[in-house]
């Protein structure tokens, strides 16, 4: 006896292989924002200057430009984690 959900388990090859390429780029993608994310600085430094570890003009500047690209990644990275994880759940 055929099951009435039998034609939704079947499964074409070209899908299988692009779920799989999919979860795999999600997967980087989560390892990816974890790792941009931990790589920013915090937003609460302002109080280094009082145990004297200042910092010079220079290297605020570095220390604010990398943390620029890094923020630019993470918004970047994030919104495919999104899209990614929306995509997977519809397929």
């Amino acid at each position: 006896m055929r099951r009435v959900y039998d034609f939704f388990e079947r499964t074409d090859p070209q899908m299988e292989a692009f779920k799989t390429i999919f979860i795999v780029l999600h997967l980087l993608s989560c390892a990816t924002l974890m790792t941009v994310i931990v790589l920013q600085s915090g937003k609460n430094s302002g109080l280094a200057a009082l145990s004297g570890k200042s910092d010079t003009y220079l290297a605020k500047n570095k220390t604010k430009s990398r943390d620029a690209r890094l923020a630019l990644a993470t918004k970047w990275i994030a919104g495919f984690f999104v899209v990614a994880t929306v995509v997977l759940n519809l397929v």
